[in-house]
C-alpha cells in the first residue's frame, strides 16, 4: 500500500484522520510528519519563529528545522493573544486568564532568563470567585508603539518603555445594542508610567460601523445572556508610519488603530478622535470596489504591511471564512448571525485607498475557522498560519510554499495542536541562541510515501 501525499497533504489529511486523532485522545496529526515538513533554504527568508500555541500554556521558539531552541513557560495565548520576541530575547506575552470572558489578567515582559521586565494589569476590576481584583483584561492582542504591526520590520526599532495599545474588554449597559450586559471591546494605550490614556469603546460608535436596521435586530436578539461579546474584536494594531499620510491623507495617521471584527465582518481604523476614519464591510456587495475584493468573513489578524517590507501601506488580511455576520434569521443560523458563509480560507492583500486587490493566497483545503494570521517577510514572502489545524508556512509571491511546520500535539492530556498566531524574527533578535545549521527538506513526491510495515 502507498500513501499519496501532495505538498499540501502533510497537512490536508485532518479531516480525513478524525476518527484516529478521536480514537487516540489528540485533535493532531497521528499518520503524516509533524514539525518541518517543507523547507527550501534558498527560498525563505529564514530565521526564528515564534509559535503562540492555543492549548500549551508555554510561547515556543523554532528553527527552521523545527526544533525548539527557546521556550518560556507560564503564559496563557488561548487567553489574551499573541507572544511577542522583541531584540534581546525578551518576551512580551499575555500572563493569568480569566477564562470566562477568554482574557489575560496581565500582560507582562520578561527576559531571556524569565526576570520580569514590565507589567500592566490595571484596566478594570473582576468578579472572579476569589473575589474582585485587578486586572489587564486583555484579549486577542496588543502592541507596542514602536512595533506598529506587531511584527519585524528593518524599518522600526522595538523597545519597552514608549506606549502599548492594549485590546480589552470592557462590562457596560448599552440598551441600544441589546438587554443584557455587554463585555464590549474597549482600546486602551498605556503610557511609560503605566497610566492609561487614550480609549475606544466599540459599543459607542456602533452607529457608525454600518450595520444596518437588520443587522442591528439581531445583535439585540442574539444578546440574551449578560457577558454578550456583540462584536468579537480579534486584532487592534496601529496603522503605523505609511506613504498615504505622508501625501495628506488622515484617515491613515499612523496613531489610529485598524480593528476587525470577527462575529461581524467589520474592518475598521479607529482615529484619535473616536470616530471611524475607514472601513471595509460588513456587507462586502455594498460597493464595486469592495464587490471585487469578495465577502470576507470572520477574518483575523488584520493589519497595514509595515513600511520597510514589500507591499507597504497595503492592508493585509486573513479572510477565515466559514460563517459570520448579522442578518435575518436563514438556514445557516436560526437565531440570525452567520449571514455569510464559506468553507474556505484566503490571505488578502488591499490597497486601503482604491480597493484594489494587489495579492491573494487560497489553495484546496486551506481553511482555518479561527484563530490564524499573516506576515509579510522582507524578501516579498508570507509567513501564514492556519491556526486551527496548527499549520504554519511560507508562501511566495508566486504562490509556491517553500517552508511548512505541522505543530505537533501539546502537553500530556492536551486535545489541541491549533496555533493561536505565528512571527519570524531574525536570528539576531534571540543572541542566546547561536543561528543554526539549516538543513533542506523536501516532501516526498505524491505515490511514493510508503508505510513502514505494509505491503507495497
Amino acid at each position: 500500500m502507498t500513501m499519496a501525499l501532495t505538498r499540501r497533504g502533510f497537512a490536508g489529511g485532518l479531516a480525513g484522520l478524525a476518527g484516529l486523532a478521536g480514537a487516540t485522545g489528540w485533535a493532531a496529526p497521528t499518520v503524516f510528519p509533524t514539525g518541518t515538513t517543507i523547507f527550501d533554504p534558498g527560498r525563505t527568508w529564514s530565521g526564528f519563529t515564534v509559535v503562540s500555541t492555543l492549548d500549551t500554556p508555554a510561547v515556543l521558539v523554532i528553527d527552521m528545522n523545527g526544533r525548539t531552541v527557546k521556550r518560556w513557560d507560564g503564559f496563557n495565548v488561548s487567553a489574551g493573544g499573541p507572544a511577542r520576541v522583541l531584540p534581546g530575547g525578551v518576551l512580551v506575552a499575555p500572563q493569568g486568564a480569566f477564562a470566562r470572558h477568554q482574557e489575560s489578567t496581565a500582560l507582562v515582559a520578561v527576559d531571556f532568563a524569565g526576570k520580569e521586565l514590565w507589567r500592566f494589569d490595571h484596566a478594570e476590576q473582576i468578579e472572579p470567585e476569589s473575589g474582585r481584583q485587578w486586572s489587564a483584561r486583555q484579549h486577542h492582542d496588543w502592541q507596542l508603539a514602536s512595533l506598529p504591526a506587531g511584527y519585524y520590520s528593518p524599518a522600526a526599532t522595538p523597545a519597552l518603555g514608549g506606549r502599548t495599545l492594549l485590546l480589552t474588554h470592557t462590562s457596560r449597559r448599552d440598551p441600544g445594542i441589546a438587554a443584557t450586559l455587554l463585555e464590549d471591546d474597549r482600546l486602551i494605550e498605556v503610557g511609560a508610567d503605566g497610566e492609561i490614556g487614550w480609549q475606544w469603546i466599540a459599543g459607542e460608535h456602533i452607529g457608525s460601523l454600518g450595520y444596518g436596521e437588520r443587522a442591528r435586530a439581531a445583535i439585540a436578539r442574539l444578546g440574551t445572556r449578560d457577558g454578550y461579546d456583540w462584536m468579537h474584536t480579534n486584532s487592534a494594531t496601529y496603522v503605523g508610519p505609511n506613504k498615504w499620510f505622508d501625501a495628506g491623507d488622515e484617515r491613515f495617521h499612523p496613531d489610529n488603530v485598524i480593528v476587525s471584527s470577527r462575529q461581524s465582518s467589520v474592518i475598521a481604523i479607529a482615529a484619535r478622535d473616536g470616530s471611524i476614519a475607514w472601513q471595509l464591510g460588513p456587507d462586502f456587495s455594498a460597493t464595486p470596489q469592495m464587490a471585487k475584493i469578495g465577502q470576507v468573513i470572520g477574518q483575523h489578524h488584520v493589519h497595514m504591511i509595515p513600511r520597510g517590507l514589500p507591499g507597504a501601506g497595503n492592508v493585509l488580511i486573513f479572510d477565515n471564512g466559514g460563517a459570520s455576520g448579522y442578518g435575518d434569521p436563514s438556514p445557516i443560523s436560526p437565531l440570525g448571525n452567520s449571514l455569510y458563509q464559506r468553507a474556505n480560507s484566503r490571505v488578502l492583500e488591499i490597497d486601503p485607498v482604491t480597493l484594489e486587490l494587489i495579492w491573494s493566497y487560497s489553495a484546496p483545503n486551506f481553511y482555518s475557522t479561527n484563530i490564524s494570521s499573516a506576515q509579510r517577510l522582507p524578501n516579498g514572502n508570507t509567513l501564514v498560519t492556519e491556526g486551527a489545524p496548527g499549520r504554519i508556512f511560507e508562501v511566495t509571491a508566486d504562490k509556491d510554499v517553500v517552508w511548512e511546520f505541522m505543530n505537533p500535539p501539546g502537553e500530556v492530556g492536551r486535545r489541541s495542536n491549533a496555533v493561536y498566531r505565528a512571527y519570524r524574527i531574525p536570528y539576531a533578535w534571540l543572541p542566546q541562541v547561536a543561528p543554526p545549521g539549516e538543513v533542506p527538506i523536501v516532501p516526498p513526491a505524491p505515490g511514493t510515501f510508503h508505510v513502514p510495515g505494509t505491503p507495497d
